[in-house]
């Protein structure tokens, strides 16, 4: 995760550096940067939960005349009583409640795991003003891995800008929509939005259960499926149809590998294997596919097409060219003069 995120915020740096901010100020920047993202993650999280288990107990006695309604249904249709008891015991609200409440008494277990990342986050966000000439030692000596790298950090850095832009808008339509049809956590609720929008495939699905509970036990059958139809109609446009067309080749996995590697890295790494399974899979494969030209029929096995893209479609890689007295741009490893370059004819890579 902190590769993950250094990675997204290191442009930052280039950008600063190529206006004429000094190398400690550049680096102050996208430490504050890094540490901002995920401190206001995770405050947003904590508040979401403690808001939540605050909630929940309102709506105990609604929970409990739906379970009694369902198990009168059941003795209708002949379920023998002892199984009517387990089913209601399972269906109870406070099951629920005490779980949401154990994870927040787990908080506190997190907190050495945290400051780990934290401490993380800051070297690694020190040493990016370093990876241009770590990418350049690299590429003398073995290009294709140098390149294989470059286009991972631009595929991963173009996946979770797209990812987060259209998450972001999903988020505010979603708690728009929760807020007009009068479900109770509307922020909330878009918050989960926002994060399972990095899990691909199902996290539409995982972000819809809450609402669409609490609509039933607010205003029963009816406000639940009309939350399941908005949630449906506003994740499926904009997720299935508009943001596939702005990834792009940047992610270039298929359906069916997208989907057995969100259930490995859930499995291996829990909740966050799945909200990285992206990124974490495109390490794996610039690692062991694309630095290996033996390897490109297990690249034509991964890829989302079956023909073969255009290099000139990519991203290029820019090779580093360094002059005296200048610092690699810690984004690509290009000089820091391309501007001079750029005016001098050569073309500009974005």
């Amino acid at each position: 995760m902190a590769l993950i995120v250094v990675i997204a915020v290191a442009p930052v740096q280039g950008w600063l550096r190529r206006h004429g901010w000094p190398g400690w100020a550049t680096t102050l920047v996208v430490v504050l940067l890094v540490y901002a993202i995920l401190l206001g993650l995770a405050l947003g999280i904590i508040i979401s939960m403690a808001r939540l288990a605050t909630e929940l107990p309102q709506y105990a006695s609604s929970a409990q005349g739906l379970v009694d309604s369902a198990t009168a249904k059941l003795a209708a249709l002949g379920v023998g009583p002892e199984q009517i008891k387990q089913a209601a015991g399972s269906l109870s609200l406070g099951k629920l409640a005490g779980v949401i409440g154990a994870l927040l008494s787990s908080v506190a277990g997190l907190a050495s795991n945290f400051v780990f990342l934290l401490a993380l986050l800051l070297f690694l966000s020190v040493e990016t003003g370093g990876a241009g000439d770590r990418m350049a030692s690299i590429g003398a000596d073995r290009p294709r891995i140098s390149e294989a790298l470059g286009h991972f950090a631009w595929g991963t850095r173009q996946y979770l800008l797209v990812t987060t832009v259209f998450g972001f808008i999903v988020a505010v339509l979603d708690t728009i929509a929760l807020g007009i049809l009068g479900i109770p956590l509307a922020i909330t609720w878009g918050l989960l939005s926002f994060i399972t929008n990095y899990i691909p495939n199902i996290g539409f699905i995982l972000g819809v259960i809450p609402p669409a509970l609490l609509g039933l036990l607010t205003g029963g059958p009816k406000l639940m499926v009309t939350v399941i139809v908005v949630y449906c109609v506003l994740n499926t446009v904009i997720q299935s149809v508009i943001q596939p067309r702005f990834i792009g080749d940047a992610v270039g996995l298929s359906v069916t590998v997208t989907f057995v590697v969100l259930f490995f890295w859930a499995w291996l790494l829990g909740p966050l294997g799945a909200i990285l399974a992206i990124p974490l899979t495109l390490l794996c494969k610039a690692l062991l596919v694309n630095i290996d030209p033996k390897a490109r029929w297990a690249d034509a096995l991964l890829r989302a097409s079956a023909k073969e893209p255009d290099p000139a479609e990519l991203a290029p890689v820019k090779k580093p060219r360094r002059r005296r007295g200048h610092r690699a741009d810690p984004v690509d490893g290009t000089d820091g003069q391309i501007a001079e370059q750029s005016v001098r004819g050569a073309p500009e890579v974005p």
